[in-house]
């Protein structure tokens, strides 16, 4: 903990921010700064080097960094004597930490946080790395070594660390601005998605589930692709995407990498069984979990998949929600240690020994041991606990599931009890900035949810981060998105925040017929297509023009922990122009798959989002119209058997014969002559807006789907 955090005063500029990750250093006898004019024009006029450390509130490695070096006077004596500290929250500014992290992969080979970057007074990077120890060790240099070493060099060889500089900025320019590609306007087809099917068969770890070893992600982008490989793909290729995606799912849900009591996931797993995780949870994984395991009840119908859904939007509801209706951000993988305060671990929270099992399950404590995989000295797996963090505690994860009738309701009732005394344990930090991307990510996971498990509870949750969003995140008079923080600490959107926002105002529009979010979604599209699209190559710049302290503007073409706003950009365009018959937006969603075309025909594993859209391309796209007012019971019941099963590409539209349907029927003219037959509600099955015999029956809607 800080001296700040604390109650100690601040040392530094950190106090006053918003992020949670720069006020934990605000104590720190560092004279750190935010990024900003400030820190620049010291380091100009003192002809300072900078130091620019970049990370986030709930990263482990930050806070041992921060631990060591951060909060050592002897090491901030040395870094305020020679250069400029600034801190970063990488949550906050994913454009400066992608440009500093590209930097930092193309010289050394790997990245991570905390990032750890000296720069020229003019920000251009001369050398950089991720954690290093404070003091030499693993036959490394320490930090406060190498602080003397780069001061000496800076000193003494400033020109050629000037000119080292200039030549990388030059480089990271040409990297990030390729010339449209050859044959990028020609037309797409169906052959990169079978050779993605090969190359995900040929990774798949069959024995444990997802793709590769330790240490192991969930990587929801990778489920989509299969799922829509498992909708749309030939015979073949359909059973093995849905037998590798219920797989991965089955293995993740039953592994410690869930969180059994509280729902939720962690980061990921540090082994290859999913047995022990980092303990950190995130939001955009539970949105994106969420919406992979909902796919997955849709494709195999199997009910606890659907429950995994439901646990972890309530914990999304009961511990990541503000008062006000935005989701934070993320939740510590450290916490403090229930017996000894005064020391932090990670997982603290989360571990139980067996001892305390049975303190206090009692005569159930047999059973949930032996449901948990629970012994006395511990079960995180041989080379998973390299440091011994975990010896004689455990890590829940379903190591045998009883058949016998009764124990379900026995175990629950347990399970309920070790929640409640973990509630009493101090709990993990938890960052409380309301990130627009991340929130548009919860907002298609609650909608999606409402629309596949027919509750209407998730659709209020989603209806009202949506209401927050707009409130507090947009200005309307400039249309202008935000992507966190208020008033002059505000941080203008990002690509990202409009392109997830985008995806999940579509998805709330969707699920309960309000014309207001679609017309959003619309507005907002516009605006990102001024002010992040690139004419020259195509595609999606991650951020504006005109930031003078950004030296380089990059295109995210990777679907990572998060897809790129480049693949969900892509994909919204083609569900807008379906929905509202735009050929402009359907050109430029094709023209950003084109535009990564090298990428994702080479190597499919690296943008399996952007094959998603590439599938919605190929696809024949239906528009489903669901005639009558959106609060009618029997259209509700029509709306739910659209989404029983996973759907080819398909589209879904609101005629309430009001003004939702007014304003459609301006830009789809054949929804003027589509209402309600004879009073009851109905649902028309259409491709290219010509429809089939209308239906007022859920049974005979799920047969004309099929």
């Amino acid at each position: 903990m800080s001296a700040a955090s604390a109650g100690a005063p601040a040392l530094n500029h950190l106090a006053g921010e918003s992020s949670p990750y720069l006020r934990q250093h605000a104590g720190n006898p560092v004279v750190w700064y935010p990024w900003g004019e400030a820190a620049f024009a010291r380091a100009r006029a003192e002809q300072k080097p900078v130091f620019l450390s970049i990370g986030y509130s709930t990263c482990h490695w930050c806070h041992v960094m921060a631990r060591e070096s951060f909060e050592s006077r002897e090491i901030a004596t040395l870094l305020n004597a020679h250069f400029i500290a600034i801190k970063v929250d990488r949550e906050e500014r994913p454009d400066v930490d992608r440009l500093y992290m590209t930097f930092v992969q193309a010289t050394s080979g790997h990245g991570g946080w905390p990032l750890s970057v000296w720069l020229t007074p003019e920000l251009e990077p001369f050398f950089g790395g991720t954690y290093f120890p404070p003091a030499d060790r693993w036959g490394r240099p320490g930090f406060a070594t190498l602080l003397v070493r780069l001061a000496e060099a800076w000193a003494n060889d400033r020109e050629a660390l000037l000119r080292r500089g200039t030549t990388i900025v030059a480089s990271l320019r040409e990297m990030a601005a390729p010339e449209r590609e050859p044959g990028a306007s020609g037309a797409l087809e169906r052959s990169p998605l079978d050779r993605a099917s090969a190359l995900l068969c040929e990774h798949f770890d069959h024995e444990h589930g997802g793709f590769g070893g330790a240490p192991k992600f969930p990587r929801p982008v990778t489920l989509n692709l299969l799922f829509r490989l498992a909708a749309t793909g030939a015979a073949g290729i359909r059973e093995g995407a849905a037998a590798m995606a219920e797989s991965t799912l089955a293995h993740m849900a039953a592994g410690g990498v869930r969180d059994h009591l509280g729902g939720g996931f962690h980061r990921y797993s540090v082994d290859a069984q999913w047995r022990v995780p980092h303990f950190e949870k995130m939001l955009y994984d539970q949105a994106q979990l969420a919406a992979a395991y909902l796919e997955g009840w849709q494709t195999t119908g199997r009910g606890d998949f659907a429950a995994v859904v439901r646990e972890t939007l309530a914990y999304v509801q009961r511990d990541l929600t503000a008062p006000e209706g935005g989701f934070y951000s993320a939740e510590d993988a450290d916490s403090a240690r229930a017996e000894r305060p005064e020391e932090h671990g990670e997982g603290a929270f989360y571990v139980w020994s067996r001892a305390e099992i049975e303190g206090v399950c009692g005569d159930d404590a047999a059973l949930v041991c032996e449901h948990f995989g629970v012994r006395a000295e511990g079960n995180a797996p041989e080379g998973a606990d390299p440091q011994g963090e975990f010896q004689g505690l455990n890590i829940l994860h379903v190591a045998q599931e009883s058949q016998i009738p009764g124990e379900a309701a026995r175990l629950q009732g347990a399970t309920a009890k070790l929640l409640a005394v973990r509630a009493q344990r101090p709990r993990p930090g938890r960052d409380d900035k309301i990130l627009t991307a991340w929130n548009g990510l919860m907002l298609s996971a609650f909608a999606r949810a409402a629309q596949g498990l027919g509750d209407e509870a998730h659709l209020r949750v989603a209806e009202r981060a949506a209401a927050f969003l707009r409130r507090e995140r947009y200005d309307a008079a400039t249309r202008r998105l935000i992507r966190c923080g208020a008033g002059a600490r505000a941080i203008p959107g990002f690509a990202e925040d409009h392109a997830f926002l985008i995806a999940g105002l579509i998805d709330l529009y969707e699920a309960g017929g309000a014309i207001g979010w679609l017309q959003w979604a619309v507005e907002l599209q516009e605006e990102m297509d001024t002010r992040f699209w690139d004419g020259a190559a195509g595609g999606y710049f991650g951020s504006e023009p005109g930031d003078a302290s950004i030296l380089v503007r990059f295109k995210e073409g990777y679907d990572g922990a998060e897809p790129s706003p480049n693949s969900v950009a892509a994909l919204n365009l083609l569900r807008l122009a379906a929905l509202l018959d735009r050929a402009d937006f359907r050109r430029r969603g094709e023209e950003t798959i084109a535009a990564f075309r090298t990428i994702w025909s080479r190597s499919a594993d690296a943008l399996p989002q952007m094959l998603v859209a590439l599938d919605f391309a190929l696809g024949e796209v239906r528009q489903i119209v669901l005639a009558g007012a959106p609060t009618d019971p029997e259209l509700r019941a029509l709306a739910r058997a659209i989404h029983g099963k996973l759907e080819p590409p398909r589209v879904i539209l609101w005629a309430d014969g009001g003004a939702g349907q007014a304003w459609l029927a301006e830009r789809v003219p054949f929804l003027r002559d589509v209402a309600a037959r004879d009073g009851r509600a109905t649902a028309y099955v259409c491709r290219d807006f010509a429809c089939r015999q209308p239906t007022s029956e859920p049974a005979e809607l799920a047969r004309q789907l099929e």
